[in-house]
């Protein structure tokens, strides 16, 4: 294998998993490799290693072919050869390429992850159950909802909510259960209800038993109701408290 399809094997290779910063300025175009999640991460304003999120240490005209930009190409456009600095320029500046597949994945993934939020945090009002994943799903579908591949899932929800909306009836108040169980279980379930939700109040009733007030999203529920009776054999008593 010669040198030159060699690099362009091992560019191929690196573009699989990473996506490319483009900018142009004074008439060139400049390029870098990045990973894609620490560009969510930059953008959505966290502190991330540059560097380290670079394959390669590199500053390209042509990142596809592997063709470095010159040092009098960098200087000129940036004013400097520091990478990570011109990286950064890049990445706030620029645009960031990705191929249909990457953008597939990531939307592909970003969707799943916003289903399960909305099956686990919402519920039916009309019904006072939770609406199933596959429901939530068919109505993202058929409302086309649009998933950006770098924007944070938590960026988008509250637009995405508001468009579902005109198919679902969605609620995401929390609900609250009164949990009482005999004084000797109540150290068994306490850290259960914590992981669960919040306890909004707690207290040993007079025959010796214990009641916790506890406030979880809605598609927690079965979650509630299988763990605590899991750790107790059955014998806890669980009631909604009503609005």
């Amino acid at each position: 294998m010669g040198k030159k399809d060699y690099q362009k094997e091992h560019t191929e290779t690196l573009l699989d998993e990473h996506v490319i910063g483009r900018m142009s300025s004074h008439g060139e175009r400049f390029e870098i490799l990045i990973d894609p999640d620490e560009v969510e991460k930059f953008r959505s304003g966290y502190e991330v290693d540059i560097l380290e999120s670079m394959p390669v240490e590199k500053v390209f005209t042509d990142a596809s072919k592997g063709k470095e930009a010159p040092t009098h190409m960098l200087e000129k456009a940036f004013e400097t050869t520091d990478v990570e600095e011109i990286a950064r320029t890049i990445l706030e500046d620029g645009e960031v390429q990705i191929t249909t597949d990457q953008r597939n994945k990531r939307q592909k993934q970003k969707r799943k992850e916003i289903i399960n939020r909305i099956a686990k945090n919402s519920y039916n009002p009309q019904t006072d159950t939770p609406h199933p994943p596959k429901r939530i799903e068919n109505a993202m579908s058929e409302v086309d909802i649009h998933i950006d591949p770098f924007k944070p899932v938590s960026h988008q929800m509250d637009e995405i909510v508001d468009e579902l909306r005109e198919l679902l009836p969605l609620s995401f108040e929390k609900k609250r259960f009164a949990v009482t169980v005999r004084g000797d279980l109540q150290g068994k379930i306490y850290g259960a209800l914590k992981n669960l939700g919040s306890i909004e109040d707690e207290e040993w009733l007079q025959d010796g038993r214990w009641q916790g007030i506890i406030k979880i999203p809605p598609g927690k529920q079965e979650d509630l109701y299988e763990r605590i009776n899991q750790l107790t054999k059955g014998k806890a008593e669980i009631e909604q408290i009503e609005k």
